[in-house]
């Protein structure tokens, strides 16, 4: 397996750790971005007690000024980002009505304008190198919505529009884009909420359990894989059943 470039927002996460992990585990060499420099440094030293050594780069997705400033210090350091992974993301919920101006841009900034600032520094690239895999990572949210949540269903939504157009856009240049929408995971946020309402959760999903972070990760690892080059424009639903669209 050729050994690529792999650049992953929001790495310090769950389901961005496991991401990273299989990443480096198929052979390839992996950074990520963080803010809080403390977090990170410890971070970076758990997973060096792991075995996998891993960059990280200061840098806000919000930002298109920053998100260019990490991309090329990636690439100063490890060499041109061949497989991006667009995983970034956060929550400001409540129910529409009473829903701030901050909690909606926040969200679509995080979630959705950090896809435009760090894909645009890349993709350039990529194209010239006739070679390159983008992935974004959605929600099962931003496929049938859910209570509480219209800035980040609206957020991830536009993932997949955003997904179906670079895909068009880049098809003969060798470079594929997908996204992933995650179910209902056990991470730190979700093992967070109250155990009757995750029994609910979990009473709507066939698979009858929450998803793991792994489960994620080995989908980033198969649209990321040499042989996955004629896949581009697609969604991956990892969610246990919990979604099923045609």
């Amino acid at each position: 397996m050729t050994s690529r470039v792999a650049f992953v927002t929001g790495g310090t996460g769950g389901i961005g750790t496991a991401i990273v992990k299989r990443l480096a585990d198929m052979g390839h060499k992996v950074a990520t971005n963080y803010r809080n420099e403390e977090k990170a440094r410890s971070w970076q030293e758990q997973m060096k007690a792991d075995g996998y050594d891993i960059a990280i780069v200061k840098g806000d997705v919000t930002s298109p000024g920053e998100a260019e400033a990490m991309v090329r210090e990636v690439e100063s350091t490890l060499g041109p980002i061949e497989i991006l992974v667009n995983n970034a993301g956060i929550t400001r919920d409540g129910t529409f009505h009473r829903m701030k101006a901050e909690q909606w841009t926040d969200v679509i900034n995080t979630n959705l304008n950090s896809v435009f600032n760090v894909t645009r520094p890349v993709i350039e690239g990529m194209r010239d190198r006739k070679w390159g895999r983008v992935i974004q990572i959605s929600s099962i949210n931003g496929l049938k919505g859910q209570y509480g949540q219209a800035n980040y269903a609206a957020a991830k939504a536009g993932m997949h529009g955003f997904t179906i157009s670079l895909a068009r856009e880049n098809a003969r240049n060798g470079v594929t884009v997908n996204t992933i929408s995650p179910g209902y995971i056990a991470t730190d946020m979700v093992m967070a909420v109250p155990e009757e309402v995750r029994a609910k959760i979990v009473a709507d999903i066939p698979t009858g359990r929450l998803g793991t972070p792994e489960e994620i990760a080995y989908g980033v690892g198969f649209l990321a894989d040499e042989q996955a080059g004629w896949i581009t424009g697609s969604n991956l639903d990892i969610n246990g059943g919990h979604h099923m669209g045609w």
